[in-house]
């Protein structure tokens, strides 16, 4: 009963933003559509934004709560509060802005003018970006899942017989580098030569970008055992949750585009499902689920690493987003059974 009071505490922000996310998404609709049909349909598309966001990020919350765990409660506090408004306003209203002013080098105000104005431009310029994003996204994402697998200090195997294998790897230096940038010239192999420059220069990009956070962790004197020996606490691990955390928004970002070109849409639909992600990161972390679901990190390192292989692909084909979220809540809802089938033998 406790619990259960505690987690309906937990999500009662959520649900106030759910109702004030999408009496906006109806005032939206009418602003454009003049009609309570329009209204609707608004209501609806925000709504379906907001579920597949959750679905995208489940795996967000997992590693978000694993990383926490180890950070002090001072930036665990800080990343819980300003890290959700970055989450909300930095991803899903600045970061489709600022895609379109360096693409179509306007200013910001040109932006948001253009996101209300001619929202149907608006998205094809995001779309005409949708390379770079997803290589840098597939990029970065790929070397935190390869950081977690190969690893000497890893000590919980869930699929024994290929992360036994991939630990031993781990005192070959640069691997997982190298592995990375086999899979960008693979892929960047199968893209036009224009294409594949503006591929290979992203991805270089989130290589460098993931380096960066790590050698930032290891500056600030807070190396910790987390995937790339990120900072135990400080701006270390927020400024990696937040990198993180735009990395996982990519997709989401993108794939909403193919339900609706308004940008004031998918901001609301978008930053309702945030705000169900960070009471679902409060709730692992105060209820100690990770300790208690042993194969449950394993399961969103696994979701992590097939969605950059999904960003890789999408530079080739349209992957959909449908399929990204149940193939990423599968992954993690099997691994919490095979946690609860693992406890009841060891009881047992």
């Amino acid at each position: 009963m406790t619990s259960m009071r505690q987690s309906a505490r937990l999500f009662r922000v959520p649900l106030v933003f759910t109702g004030a996310g999408l009496a906006g998404a109806v005032l939206v609709g009418w602003s454009y559509e003049q009609s309570i049909s329009g209204a609707l349909s608004f209501l609806i598309v925000a709504s379906v934004l907001a579920v597949l966001e959750i679905s995208l990020s489940f795996d967000n919350a997992v590693v978000n709560a694993n990383t926490l765990n180890r950070m002090t409660p001072v930036w665990q506090r800080r990343f819980l509060t300003w890290g959700i408004l970055i989450a909300v306003f930095g991803m899903r209203i600045v970061f489709p802005l600022a895609i379109v002013s360096i693409a179509a080098q306007i200013g910001p105000l040109s932006a948001i003018y253009l996101a209300a104005a001619d929202p149907a431009e608006y998205a094809r310029i995001i779309e005409g970006a949708h390379i770079s994003i997803s290589a840098f996204g597939g990029t970065f994402l790929m070397m935190v899942a390869l950081c977690f697998f190969i690893d000497e200090g890893k000590k919980v195997d869930w699929i024994r017989s290929l992360e036994c294998q991939l630990r031993k790897c781990a005192s070959i230096r640069g691997l997982e580098i190298a592995l990375v940038l086999i899979i960008i010239l693979v892929v960047s192999g199968f893209l036009p030569d224009g294409k594949a420059s503006e591929f290979v220069f992203a991805a270089i990009l989130g290589l460098l970008t993931f380096l960066g956070f790590e050698a930032l962790g290891h500056f600030l004197g807070e190396k910790a055992n987390l995937p790339g020996h990120m900072a135990r606490g400080g701006v270390g691990a927020f400024l990696y949750l937040e990198m993180l955390d735009a990395s996982f928004s990519l997709d989401g970002v993108i794939g909403a585009f193919a339900l609706t070109n308004n940008l004031f849409l998918i901001a609301i639909g978008l930053g309702i499902g945030a705000f169900y992600v960070r009471s679902m990161t409060i709730m692992l972390v105060e209820n100690r689920t990770l300790t208690e679901f042993r194969f449950l990190e394993h399961g969103a390192f696994y979701s992590i690493f097939i969605l950059s292989a999904i960003m890789f692909m999408q530079s080739l084909m349209h992957v959909p987003e449908v399929f990204t979220g149940l193939v990423g809540a599968s992954l993690i809802l099997f691994a919490g059974w095979r946690s609860i089938e693992y406890r009841k033998a060891e009881k047992g």
